[in-house]
């Protein structure tokens, strides 16, 4: 009977999340509930069991590390020197305030992993420079969108942290797999930009006028004392990864340390900013852990109570090939990603299918970079984007949901462009593993 039972947790907790209830709370009184019909008074040792089991896990250590680095670099003005050294060598370019938006995008997805907060620091710093030059809305809303969705195809991102772990593979390997198909997504983005301001001026002013008044020696001036120092940070997260030099955790430290320094080195580090830093540290990551813990529970009860052996019955026996079974699960993950927030769509969806991956001989890493891809383009997608609504709550009235809508549609096809790539081309995925692991180091 408890296999059976098993398949209505899924409604279940649907349910329950449209009746207001919070996703980490609705997950937990999902769990147990039915692991009480099934096990009665024992469902509460099992539940206990997952919270031991989340507290211990010191990948989610890089967690609150990663975010304190995204919230000082936000908090003591980096991020706004990073957009003004990136705008003096970009805005001769067609659209040229749009790709140095996505740049930004790109180097604070990758010094920070947190989609909104990546969104919302591009957002504020991008927004009232693009309506002064009269960008149009629909192409502003969708390159702001489309710049914070990179905190989930550029690592090192929060989301692999928790996938890893999850999906039993090396987050450090997984950070090597998402690399080239995140600089692909970013790349592309870019040069939509330029053809879109090249085609039609008009959607795009590059703000040429004012980049002639800027000398190439401030321009260098600038460059040396804003990108390069982040260059510095971003090598000692990421690179340090890739290389197999450190551990996600032991990288996220040194980036924390990093931010501080950085900070210091600017002559902005001051108690308040610092106080601030830690506010949002905390707040994020306790809401980031309770997803991951209340998640670790749901999945728990529904593997205790057969529901996986169910789920790959059924797949198995529906008579589908293999590749129609991937499909069937990463089209489930888009579904999902328009009603969860993403923590929540890895936590419920990759315990079931991991095994059936394993199962039908896929490779892991490849499977887990086309599953992050296709979660990025589910949080871009309306009607129900989360990125659209974080956009919604830091952009004036006179960009309207219409513009936001209409604005992310081309970014939506370059997201499936870019899976339909990874899909096609597994390499993009599994190349740099396979290079970096054969390192001495």
């Amino acid at each position: 009977m408890g296999e059976y039972l098993s398949l209505l947790m899924f409604p279940a907790l649907i349910a329950l999340i449209f009746l207001g209830l919070q996703i980490s709370f609705a997950m937990m009184l999902s769990a147990a509930a039915f692991g009480y019909l099934v096990f009665e008074d024992v469902v509460a040792y099992q539940l206990l069991s997952k919270i031991e089991e989340t507290a211990s896990n010191s990948v989610l250590a890089a967690v609150p590390l990663f975010i304190f680095m995204g919230a000082m670099l936000e908090k003591s003005g980096i991020a706004e020197r990073l957009f003004h050294a990136i705008h003096l060598w970009t805005r001769r370019l067609p659209g040229g305030i749009g790709v140095g938006t996505i740049l930004l995008g790109t180097i604070f997805a990758a010094a920070s992993g947190v989609v909104g907060a990546t969104e919302a620091v591009i957002g504020l710093l991008a927004i009232p420079i693009m309506l002064k030059h009269q960008y149009d809305k629909r192409l502003l809303s969708g390159v702001i969108c489309a710049s914070g969705s990179l905190g989930t195809a550029i690592p090192p991102s929060i989301t692999v942290i928790v996938l890893g772990p999850v999906a039993g593979v090396s987050v450090g390997q997984l950070f090597n797999g998402l690399l080239l198909p995140g600089l692909l997504m970013a790349g592309l983005f870019i040069l939509y930009v330029i053809l879109v301001a090249t085609l039609k001026p008009s959607l795009a002013p590059s703000g040429h006028e004012e980049a002639e008044a800027v000398p190439l020696s401030e321009k260098l001036k600038v460059t040396v004392t804003a990108l390069l120092p982040a260059a510095a940070l971003i090598f000692t997260v990421l690179g340090t990864i890739l290389l197999g030099l450190a551990t996600p955790t032991e990288a996220s430290a040194c980036g924390a340390v990093g931010a501080v320094l950085l900070s210091i080195l600017y002559r902005s580090c001051s108690l308040p900013v610092l106080w601030e830093s830690v506010l949002r540290t905390v707040n994020i990551s306790a809401m980031i852990l309770m997803i991951v813990m209340a998640g670790n529970m749901f999945a728990g009860i529904f593997f205790a109570t057969g529901g996986m052996g169910t789920v790959q019955s059924l797949l198995m026996d529906s008579g589908l090939n293999r590749y129609a079974v991937l499909a069937m699960i990463l089209l489930i993950a888009f579904i999902a990603g328009f009603l969860l927030d993403m923590m929540s769509v890895v936590l419920i969806i990759i315990p079931v299918a991991m095994p059936i991956v394993r199962l039908l001989g896929f490779d892991e890493i490849w499977f887990c970079v086309a599953f992050l891809v296709i979660l990025q383009t589910s949080y871009l997608t309306p009607p129900l984007a989360p990125s659209i609504f974080y956009l919604r709550a830091i952009s004036p009235p006179s960009i309207t949901l219409k513009h936001m809508y209409a604005g992310v549609i081309p970014f939506i096809v370059i997201q499936i462009m870019v899976l339909t790539a990874v899909l096609a081309i597994p390499e993009l995925a599994t190349w740099l593993p396979e290079k970096l692991t054969k390192t001495t180091w």
